[in-house]
């Protein structure tokens, strides 16, 4: 019998439940299995938010998480709401966007993220990505963390398209569908990447140089 994300869930919520009752303020899915895009090795992405969080709380999360199936799998965030609400909006942007409910509303959060903000969360994340990409050019040379910049763009490129289309695609289909020509480049790197087993000096280089440029255009761009 195959490995279903809805039973797991709502065992996972039962737990919850039990564990923490009317202190719990929201539960939610990230990652592929919100995307419908999960695979046999794909993380198990969750989010729980009480109504506040003690480091007590931190403990028995975590070992209420071992006594589920896939425990190796499970990862995801905790936090208290107050903490949640107080939180860098340029960092809620992208959490809220891909998150699933499960439990409980994001909405509240939801409203208060800004244009500015969205813009934010792109330069940063163009900045991070800039900074990683120089570092491993010069001195790890990793195909590893190449395929790690190109994940973690993917997130950056949401936003991007969100800024200029007002809407967020999570699926990788639609997203591509509304990129731009240098955006669409970037995402078909990504994609290529996670099908080659092995990279050769000469693709680490053509994809680091990709990767290199298009952050660079970016910083500017959304650094005004």
């Amino acid at each position: 019998m195959g490995f279903s994300i809805d039973t797991w869930l709502a065992a996972y919520l039962a737990k919850l439940e039990e564990r923490f009752g009317g202190r719990l303020w929201f539960v939610g899915l990230q990652g592929s299995f919100a995307r419908g895009e999960a695979t046999e090795s794909s993380d198990i992405d969750v989010v729980a938010i009480l109504n506040r969080l003690s480091p007590e709380d931190v403990q028995a999360y975590s070992q209420l998480l071992d006594t589920l199936p896939e425990r190796q799998r499970v990862c995801g965030f905790l936090s208290g709401r107050q903490e949640l609400e107080s939180w860098d909006r340029s960092d809620l942007f992208q959490f809220c966007w891909d998150t699933t409910p499960i439990q409980g509303s994001l909405e509240t959060i939801k409203a208060r993220i800004t244009r500015e903000d969205v813009r934010r969360a792109i330069h940063t994340g163009v900045c991070n990505l800039y900074h990683m990409c120089v570092h491993n050019m010069a001195h790890e040379k990793s195909g590893e963390i190449l395929r790690g910049l190109y994940k973690s763009a993917r997130f950056t490129l949401r936003a991007i398209a969100y800024w200029q289309t007002g809407a967020y695609f999570r699926r990788q289909e639609e997203l591509m569908e509304h990129l731009q020509i240098g955006e669409q480049r970037i995402l078909e790197n990504a994609l290529a990447l996670g099908d080659m087993e092995t990279l050769s000096p000469q693709v680490l280089e053509a994809f680091s140089r990709e990767m290199l440029t298009w952050c660079s255009g970016w910083i500017t761009e959304a650094g005004v």
